[in-house]
């Protein structure tokens, strides 16, 4: 979300930015909240004239009466009763105006990076830099799922019985498998300096329009029928809300979070929930990576956080590359953003695992979340990215440790949390 007053000095940045980001049918919301916001401003300028008369006014009223100037005071107190009348008149105005206002600013794009490839949608992402050499072994790998059921691992006939598509039971040493990829996310992260959060998984309506786009919310968010809650899609919507309201010393940032949660997303308009894999599901779990920090420190941390997840994966020795969004397939509150991509050795080639997000200080702006140091108060900036994500970050380990005797390797780092099991073997 941008500041209006940024809208009203730069009006063409603000058009230029929305061209390039391919949402034409935008350009006409800029000029729109600026004929808004002068409105408001003018009918504000003419409340505190008025409430500044109305002060002067009253000063005199009871002068006059002492001094039997009675018809005089009278006339003083009309003026004044019509100028609380022409207040209570611009006051439900103001508000109407100011509504219609949010509504334009709320789906006007944030001002994108310069550095970010120009495209229409994700087919122009670009891809970055790749890490770890992509192997295709001389045998052939099965689909994941035909994998897991060798292990007696996914169970999605009981899931559809209980909850229906999308949903999923892990078992055995597969589920193992899932959960010691998950603590290990902790622990790489509590070791690079981060703290560990477990947050709510429900949030406000408030908290949802402050952390997200209108678009994504209907795309993705479950809410709780008869009251103001809704499932979180991913931690960060409830991590970025814990600082709503706050101001936070500027000496205590970056402030650097790492937090688990149950992800839950209806993911209307994606490419559709699989039959029977678990590549995309409606629920999964996820270890996030938080960061508020300074404006000039936010580009400094984008770069940390994506090669935080780059280093998790490949000390799992599965090969990623990263895959830089164009402008068009940034989310409205996005500055910049790239993908994280594991290989897949059955398909030859790389599927997402995470993603790495720079949004300026357009959450903060709509949460009201500043910092405060030297007597200077300002918006700080809002940093997430997906450290693991599973089942996807699983499918991504079982496909590069298959052997070719149907077996899965378990990678050294999360042994231990699978009480010294070296490999997964299959059991039918």
């Amino acid at each position: 979300m941008l500041d209006i007053k940024f809208i009203r000095e730069n009006p063409e940045i603000v058009k230029e930015n929305i061209k390039k980001k391919y949402q034409f049918e935008k350009l006409v919301l800029v000029d729109e909240a600026i004929e808004i916001d002068k409105k408001i401003r003018t009918l504000k300028v003419e409340t505190e004239t008025l409430r500044a008369q109305r002060n002067e006014l009253s000063k005199n009223i009871g002068l006059l009466m002492r001094e039997g100037k009675k018809e005089e005071a009278e006339l003083i107190k009309k003026k004044v009763t019509d100028g609380n009348n022409r207040i209570a008149e611009i006051e439900p105005e103001i508000a109407n105006l100011e509504k219609e206002l949010n509504k334009r600013m709320l789906v006007i794009p944030n001002i994108i990076d310069a550095s970010v490839p120009l495209g229409e949608d994700d087919t122009h992402n670009v891809e970055n830099e790749k890490f770890g050499e992509p192997v295709v072994p001389n045998y052939e790998i099965p689909y994941h799922a035909d994998i897991i059921a060798r292990f007696n691992g996914l169970d999605k006939d009981a899931s559809g019985r209980t909850s229906g598509n999308g949903f999923y039971f892990l078992c055995g040493p597969i589920a193992q498998l899932h959960s010691a990829m998950l603590a290990y996310a902790r622990d790489f992260m509590i070791r690079e300096g981060f703290t560990y959060v477990i947050p709510p998984f429900m949030i406000h309506s408030d908290v949802v329009n402050g952390v997200m786009s209108f678009k994504e919310m209907e795309n993705m968010m479950y809410k709780i029928e008869g009251e103001d809650l809704y499932l979180i899609g991913t931690s960060e919507h409830s991590m970025i809300g814990r600082f709503k309201d706050q101001i936070i010393k500027e000496n205590e940032l970056p402030i650097t979070l790492t937090s688990y949660s149950p992800c839950f997303r209806k993911e209307v308009g994606a490419h559709g929930i699989e039959e029977r894999g678990i590549y995309r599901v409606h629920q999964f779990e996820k270890e996030e990576m938080i960061v508020i920090c300074k404006p000039e420190d936010s580009m400094n941390w984008y770069n940390k956080m994506w090669k935080f997840t780059v280093d998790f994966f490949r000390s799992l020795d599965v090969p990623v590359r990263t895959l830089e969004c164009c402008s068009g397939d940034l989310a409205d509150l996005k500055v910049k953003s790239c993908d994280i991509e594991a290989w897949s050795p059955r398909q030859k080639k790389y599927f997402e695992v995470g993603s790495c997000s720079t949004l300026g200080d357009a959450q903060a702006r709509r949460l009201a979340i500043r910092s405060k140091g030297e007597g200077k108060t300002e918006l700080v900036h809002t940093l997430n990215n997906t450290v693991c994500a599973s089942p996807r970050g699983l499918i991504a380990v079982i496909e590069n440790n298959y052997q070719e005797d149907g077996s899965v390797l378990v990678p050294k780092p999360l042994r231990m949390y699978m009480g010294g099991m070296e490999e997964i073997k299959p059991v039918k």
